[in-house]
């Protein structure tokens, strides 16, 4: 279990490496080459890629359908990159609690803030490339001009809860198991793996949901402003 502070692994000069950063380092590396066999499956006919080209279908279509539920239609191809990468990420993070004597990367509050600070980040990123930057600010102006600290709250207070919902429920689930097994020894096993594997499919399709509804809200609040700005453009 990582905690806040994490455990290091290697110390050089001062300069420290931790267990969370490097499962993470290597997760994403193991996302890099899914992604090269899941392009070479995708390129294959259906003869050749088989099953394993359907498995990965069957997953671009789910995730590419729920994107589309949430964001406007036109934004869904440049939105699903990044929803996609933050569920199968976090989604590998959680599942590596699951190897004796590693612990999950999200068990570590500065692994899920920085997760949180990408995602605050990308979220003002589709708005104003949406809008422009003018346009996009413009829409924490509206209805009303007093409301804006409470927009400023709101953005600072949404990208902590994503950070410590992660922390706390990936840390509490790996605290509870290491507690049943030294209490129950090795008489439960199946249970927590199963309870593991659900848990982590859950909490990294919140995270991902959280996200993705984040950044529809700011396309959908920077749209009047777009379109205000076209019909001004095509009055002139």
């Amino acid at each position: 279990m990582n905690g806040i502070d994490g455990l290091v692994w290697w110390r050089f000069h001062g300069f420290a490496l931790r267990e969370s950063l490097a499962l993470s380092m290597i997760v994403a590396a193991a996302l890099v080459a899914i992604a090269f066999t899941a392009r070479h499956l995708m390129d294959r006919g259906a003869p050749d890629g088989g099953r394993p080209r359907m498995l990965v279908e069957a997953g671009y279509l789910a995730m590419r359908d729920a994107v589309a539920e949430v964001v406007p239609q036109e934004h869904v191809a440049g939105v699903l990159p990044f929803i996609a990468t933050l569920w199968l990420f976090i989604l590998l993070c959680n599942l590596v609690g699951l190897v004796p004597g590693l612990a999950s990367p999200t068990g570590d509050l500065s692994v899920t803030a920085a997760l949180a600070l990408i995602v605050f980040v990308a979220v003002h990123a589709y708005g104003i490339r949406a809008a422009g930057l003018r346009g996009y600010l413009r829409h924490y102006l509206s209805p009303s001009p007093i409301l804006l600290p409470f927009e400023l709250v709101s953005e600072i207070t949404r990208t902590l809860a994503l950070a410590i919902r992660l922390f706390g429920n990936i840390m509490s689930l790996e605290m509870a198991a290491m507690l049943v097994l030294l209490v129950a020894g090795l008489l439960v096993p199946v249970p927590l793996l199963l309870l593991h594997v659900i848990e982590a499919l859950v909490q990294a399709y919140i995270f991902g949901m959280l996200a993705l509804i984040y950044i529809g809200s700011a396309l959908e609040a920077s749209r009047p402003a777009a379109d205000s700005t076209d019909l001004h453009q095509e009055d002139s």
